[in-house]
């Protein structure tokens, strides 16, 4: 079948069969005994010695969990350029590093007026990445073509405007193919409706990716299941009893509803210590870290 892919369009385009994939938009692609190890080695170096960080000492997390970023605290950073270059450049490096994705979303926040406090947070994160600079996702091979999601949120976490961060992660078998964390759109007046709000992204990304499946005539045949550690927000999307209190959230609300009757989506409660998005909302003590660092399969090369 693969050469009957190369042939087909060869027929009518000018092609070059280049062999087995080794690099791609600044993408490393290694060769495993289970799969592939996609990482970004040479970019992340080069981010680090562009920032003149080589020296620095490595730490275990790149965030602190004491961490209270605020574009009102800290003396402003005196090189914005450099400040925007550097944090433009962690955001493209989280196509292969799930890991960072919350750190980065957050130092992202300040772009317009950084102080010397966001800075140091972007250190940081540059100082975790010594250690980790050759880590990349590992996507393995696995039989099942099953999709699942969780979807989490740090409720009125942000000091200046109370707006929560949402984040969801979403895997194919047992490999995470798609994840986000951001800040949401509106102020939410509860958990739940913070909850909610998460749980319409990550409905509406594994729809997406549903359609994506079917077009590659690999449907899936199983419904998805979605992860969510607040009670609430998992009642909601089965119990219209509750829609009377939920009138400002009315669109997401039968977004999710409707999914659910059809069967496409199943919203189940998860412990909030098993909830992965965890990653993607909040700053994390080393431990839970590593713990969730390997359940997003970011790992280093095997060693030879």
């Amino acid at each position: 079948m693969l050469q009957r892919l190369i042939i087909l369009p060869s027929l009518e385009f000018k092609l070059r069969d280049l062999g087995s994939i080794h690099f791609f938009l600044g993408i490393e692609v290694k060769s495993t005994s289970m799969g592939l190890l996609l990482s970004q080695h040479k970019y992340t170096l080069d981010i680090i010695q562009r920032a003149d960080m080589s020296s620095f000492k490595p730490v275990a997390t790149p965030l602190s969990t004491s961490s209270k970023l605020s574009i009102a605290f800290g003396t402003p950073y005196s090189d914005l350029t450099q400040y925007r270059q550097i944090v433009g450049a962690l955001q493209y490096l989280t196509f292969t590093r799930p890991d960072i994705c919350y750190a980065v979303n957050k130092v992202c926040q300040f772009m317009h007026a950084s102080t010397e406090d966001h800075w140091s947070v972007v250190k940081r994160i540059l100082c975790y990445l010594q250690d980790t600079t050759s880590y990349g996702i590992h996507i393995t091979r696995d039989s099942s073509l099953s999709l699942h999601g969780f979807t989490n949120v740090d409720w009125a976490g942000s000091i200046d405007d109370r707006k929560s961060t949402g984040g969801y992660l979403v895997y194919l078998g047992a490999t995470p193919i798609s994840w986000k964390s951001g800040k949401q759109r509106t102020a939410a007046r509860s958990s739940t409706e913070a909850e909610y709000k998460a749980l319409v992204d990550g409905t509406a990304e594994i729809l997406w990716i549903h359609s994506l499946l079917s077009e590659l005539h690999f449907p899936s045949s199983s419904m998805t299941t979605l992860w969510c550690d607040n009670l609430g927000a998992t009642f909601l999307s089965l119990n219209p009893v509750f829609h009377a209190r939920t009138k400002h959230v009315e669109v997401d609300y039968h977004f999710v509803r409707d999914r659910v009757a059809k069967q496409e989506i199943q919203v189940r409660f998860i412990s909030s210590k098993d909830q992965l998005a965890d990653i993607l909302t909040k700053p994390l003590p080393p431990v839970s870290f590593a713990l969730f660092q390997s359940k997003l399969r970011v790992e280093s090369p095997p060693s030879a």
